[in-house]
């Protein structure tokens, strides 16, 4: 059976149409040096993080948040900073169980809080040079 030239060039009409609700979209540049600053953040901390109940190193945790952040940017699934910290950096994927870091002998505090207020304390400072 032969397909008729015009039908392909139907076919080929509706995927190029469809393609764009396929297509991968980065986050905005901004968006990605803040998630870039709090990466380099947690791994240059000295921190303990705590994660389904072991603590591990500051360089372990940043090598796993980097996993899980690799992940949903190939899902779309990252367009703010806050969104890094939510699904990336906040809370066991698995069990839902928030992280916990531990700096020196401060008590432990939930990632989210400490990952938050320093990405509050860079945005301050990158918009007061604006």
């Amino acid at each position: 059976m032969r397909i008729p030239f015009t039908a392909v060039k139907q076919t080929a009409l509706a995927l190029a149409l469809a393609f764009p609700l396929f297509a991968h979209a980065d986050p905005s540049p901004t968006v990605l040096q803040e998630v870039k600053y709090l990466l380099s953040f947690i791994e240059q901390s000295g921190c303990e993080f705590n994660r389904n109940g072991s603590w591990a190193s500051a360089k372990a945790a940043q090598a796993h948040v980097q996993s899980k952040l690799d992940y949903l940017l190939r899902q779309d699934k990252i367009v703010t900073a806050l969104d890094f910290i939510d699904k990336a950096a906040s809370e066991s994927s698995m069990t839902g169980t928030p992280y916990q870091v531990k700096c020196g002998k401060s008590a432990a505090i939930l990632s989210r809080t400490w990952l938050t207020d320093e990405l509050k304390k860079y945005q301050s400072r990158y918009q007061s040079k604006r």
